[in-house]
């Protein structure tokens, strides 16, 4: 049975625990927050603790607690020669104080407090300082059904990175596809279907190879068209850019 030690209560430490709790050979010994309320609602399921005095021994503690908190955090532990990770795709491993044996578990994903996952579908990201605690990580992984990944700090600052793409910048542009189509008065799940297989699609062929749409095409009469009818300058800025990237990336003047 591994032990494990939550910090912090925000997206990831929620669905760390909730993974944790039904994975059969890892036990959540404690889950600490600077504000207990946050996380009072599991008081029934595990301890929950506010002073960093109280902390337990245990097989790992994960520092799932935002990418400006992990220095400062790592450092005010009060014992060393422990194993201490954080979860964040950004912050280097050498934030982590080294008066702890350092790692990184980066689950890479989006997480909403509210939104189910299912954890066997996400991939773990393993970064450590000392060799041995790798398998460790990489049996955690498994211990929750996860594929893992060794990856250096570079490797996961690149895969944050691309991440970003992929999911916040096209988010947005759901976000402003919602926009132009309720303007209208259109039902924004019309569209759904679209973007299901767009995701599909891209499961069985490179992202270049799936680019459909009048960029690529070089058809200037839509393009003209659809300009025309954006009203929002910022839109209007977004659509000439990714435009402009698509008709590159295709050989398109």
């Amino acid at each position: 049975m591994k032990s494990v030690i939550l910090l912090g209560a925000g997206n990831v430490a929620t669905h760390l625990y909730k993974a944790f709790s039904k994975a059969e050979n890892v036990l959540v010994k404690q889950w600490y927050n600077r504000t207990r309320s946050s996380i009072s609602s599991y008081a029934n399921e595990v301890e929950i603790i506010d002073d960093l005095n109280q902390l337990k021994e245990a097989d790992l503690y994960i520092l799932a607690v935002s990418d400006d908190s992990i220095a400062e955090l790592s450092k005010a532990l009060p014992f060393e020669n422990r194993l201490v990770a954080h979860t964040s795709g950004s912050v280097s491993i050498h934030d982590l104080d080294k008066k702890n044996e350092r790692a990184v578990f980066y689950p890479l994903q989006t997480f909403s407090k509210n939104a189910e996952l299912d954890f066997s579908e996400i991939p773990i990201c393993i970064e450590v300082t000392e060799k041995h605690n790798f398998q460790f990580l990489k049996d955690l992984a498994e211990d929750l059904g996860c594929i893992s990944y060794k990856i250096s700090t570079e490797q996961r600052q690149t895969l944050h990175l691309s991440a970003v793409f992929v999911n916040n910048f096209t988010n947005q542009l759901y976000r402003i596809a919602h926009e132009i189509s309720d303007a209208k008065s259109i039902n924004f799940d019309i569209l759904k279907p679209l973007i299901m297989e767009t995701t599909r699609k891209v499961q069985d062929m490179s992202p270049y190879m799936a680019q459909t749409g009048p960029a690529k095409r070089n058809d200037k009469k839509t393009i003209k068209r659809q300009l025309k009818q954006l009203e929002n300058e910022d839109h209007k800025a977004i659509y000439e850019l990714l435009t402009a990237s698509i008709k590159k990336t295709h050989g398109q003047r």
